[in-house]
């Protein structure tokens, strides 16, 4: 089996905020009823942390379950881990009308760092999402439109954001990230 390869080799930019593409993660995508108690067990077994409130992503370590949707969850964890948590959900979840699939290579991660407002004005001016710390406090995850394409991001922490694309436009959306991120590019729309 061959090594995973971040999509752009690890590529960073240090502006107002520093993005930097994550090494590879395993990400699985679970679809089912999230209600369901053989749901709960599989995601805890896999990852080590329950099903996340709605809109919510819970962390632990180098593990996190988002909520994703009604019927979704992302579960992500070392890369390595992926195809044995894949193969432990789908037994645990075999009388459940459920879908869990490997994904972790369709996906590019990045990191966002910033201090102050720089972070939530770099999201801001790529997102129509209201990035107010009122309206996408410290643990929700936000689904939406990056420019012209699906992305998903959070924050960790009062300076950290991850945000996950589609690998096939990593390239794009470090291009837009870092552009937004550029020194001299602040609007000042959270100061």
């Amino acid at each position: 089996m061959s090594e995973p390869v971040n999509a752009l080799g690890g590529a960073r930019f240090d502006g107002i905020v520093q993005v930097t593409e994550v090494a590879p993660q395993g990400m699985i995508t679970v679809r089912g009823d999230l209600g369901a108690g053989a749901m709960e067990k599989a995601v805890m077994k896999a990852a080590g942390l329950p099903i996340p409130a709605k809109t919510s992503v819970v962390m632990k370590g180098d593990h996190a379950v988002l909520w994703m949707s009604p019927d979704e969850l992302m579960v992500v964890l070392p890369h390595g881990d992926a195809p044995a948590a894949v193969a432990a959900m789908t037994a645990a979840l075999k009388s459940e009308h459920a879908l869990v699939v490997d994904v972790s290579d369709a996906r590019a991660v990045f990191a966002l760092e910033g201090e102050g407002p720089a972070l939530r004005e770099t999201l801001a001016k790529l997102s129509p999402a209201d990035m107010r710390s009122a309206a996408l406090p410290v643990g929700v995850v936000r689904r939406t439109r990056l420019a012209q394409v699906p992305a998903a991001f959070w924050f960790a922490n009062d300076t950290e954001a991850r945000l996950i694309c589609f690998r096939s436009v990593a390239s794009y959306v470090f291009g837009i990230l870092s552009h937004a991120a550029t020194p001299g590019s602040e609007v000042g729309h959270f100061s």
